[in-house]
């Protein structure tokens, strides 16, 4: 399914999506798993970790990462910027620093407009500060608040 997502992505997007997809796979913690979710390839909680899943839409796996190529721009939805200040405002912090360009950012959604401007490393770093475990623990924090 990723292998079929990513030949599908325009061809100006390809290489760089190709290589976030890498990057993601090489720095994610284990115990996520890849899925296709809404249309992009997620990684999320598996049921066996978390059997009470995702709260908006039951029986399904928590998600975490997904990635998107979309007309205008590649996407990375990290739920744990949205759900974590700390991890949000070091990822703000970060990209200033290392990335000429300004961010351009949703609640959880990075978007990027131009592949040479994409911090693969930072992404790497980014994906690589929250496991299984800790995303559980902040998702259920936020989920009682």
């Amino acid at each position: 399914m990723k292998n079929t997502y990513i030949e599908q992505v325009d061809e100006k997007w390809q290489e760089g999506f190709a290589k976030l997809v890498d990057v993601v796979e090489s720095n994610l913690p284990e115990g996520f798993e890849e899925n296709m979710y809404y249309d992009m390839i997620s990684y999320v909680v598996p049921l066996s970790t978390y059997p009470k899943g995702y709260h908006c839409t039951p029986n399904t796996p928590l998600p975490f990462i997904s990635l998107a190529a979309q007309k205008r721009h590649i996407a990375v939805y990290h739920m744990g910027i949205y759900a974590d200040q700390a991890l949000l405002s070091w990822f703000q912090e970060e990209y200033a620093k290392r990335v000429p360009t300004k961010l351009n950012m949703g609640k959880s959604c990075i978007r990027f407009t131009n592949t040479k401007n994409i911090p693969y490393d930072l992404i790497g770093e980014l994906v690589s500060k929250m496991t299984p475990v800790q995303w559980i623990t902040k998702y259920e924090g936020e989920l009682n608040k």
